[in-house]
């Protein structure tokens, strides 16, 4: 029996940007990065209320089809809960359409804040498993939104069925590299960039990111020393590269000079990977040409809620 949350319940959520595939590893690999989007949520006892600040503000919808309101209700759902009435407020630092995991985060900080609500009642909130499960359904594969919910850099899979189940196991990124995330003026979304995307590949190609996805985990833990070559993709960047000509140039150009760089997700962003703390000043002046905002991130944390805080904080 679904039960209804009294109205004046408060809870907040934080949440981490990602990026996906980082490289070779497909819609496979992830890593979260230190931009945060905060939701903040209030029970009522009717309608629905959505204010959004900063990244997408004017530009995402406010009403019921709102992604973090959707993943609010599906959250409480979960729990056997529903809400007659919802405030929603979003602080969103995640720049949106520039594959560093927008999406994700609201669907995984839709989630969180309903666990917040949820710990307020006599029912269970989801668990970290069940939020990996959740917010894949919402996105159709397990990198960015286990990311966001897991923190660090993960590996994630999914087991085929009728209902594909969707899993994620951290790894431990080295202590020496250095990030940075290069955000283009120009948008782009990962619907419009897929369809450049062959059927099928060779086995050849196939062959060569199955070793490349290995190297990376290795890459990633142990040898930064390996990044390079670890990543190296036959998938999907080059086949990207004709829809954002700037990035293209300016990934091949952070490689030419020996420091690992890849397309955040699928793109128009780049990541870069490295143990040098500053970029060469080639790549930096061509940035600044480019429209590029070039910014130095930590590994993100796991996504938080908390529950009884004051919601329009």
């Amino acid at each position: 029996m679904i039960q209804t949350l009294p109205a004046g319940l408060v809870a907040k959520a934080t949440v981490a940007a990602s990026s996906a595939n980082l490289g070779p590893g497909f819609d496979s690999l992830g890593l979260a990065l230190s931009l945060y989007d905060e939701i903040a949520v209030e029970s009522t006892e009717s309608g629905l209320r959505v204010e959004v600040d900063g990244e997408g503000a004017g530009q995402v919808p406010t009403g019921p089809e709102h992604l973090v309101v959707r993943a609010i209700e599906r959250g409480l759902a979960a729990a056997g809960l529903r809400a007659d009435g919802l405030i929603v407020r979003c602080r969103n630092a995640i720049p949106h359409s520039r594959g560093l995991g927008s999406s994700a985060a609201a669907v995984v900080g839709g989630l969180a804040a309903a666990n917040g609500l949820v710990a307020q009642t006599d029912c269970t909130p989801c668990d970290e498993r069940t939020l990996v499960q959740l917010s894949s359904e919402f996105e159709g594969h397990p990198d960015n939104a286990a990311a966001a919910v897991l923190g660090g850099a993960i590996v994630s899979w999914t087991e085929a069925g009728a209902q594909p189940v969707y899993s994620a196991a951290r790894v431990q990124l080295h202590p020496d590299i250095r990030l940075h995330v290069a955000i283009p003026e120009v948008r782009s979304s990962t619907a419009e960039t897929r369809v450049l995307l062959p059927e099928q590949v060779s086995h050849d190609d196939a062959r060569f990111n199955l070793s490349r996805a290995a190297l990376l985990v290795v890459a990633l833990t142990e040898r930064p020393d390996l990044l390079m070559a670890a990543t190296e993709d036959a998938l999907h960047q080059t086949q990207r590269a004709p829809a954002m000509p700037a990035t293209a140039e300016f990934l091949q150009l952070l490689r030419r000079h020996g420091r690992a760089a890849v397309l955040s997700g699928a793109g128009p962003a780049v990541l870069a990977l490295g143990t040098d703390p500053e970029l060469p000043a080639e790549a930096r002046e061509y940035a600044a040409a480019k429209g590029f905002d070039i910014r130095q991130v930590e590994v993100g944390e796991a996504v938080r809620w908390t529950s009884g805080v004051t919601a329009s904080a």
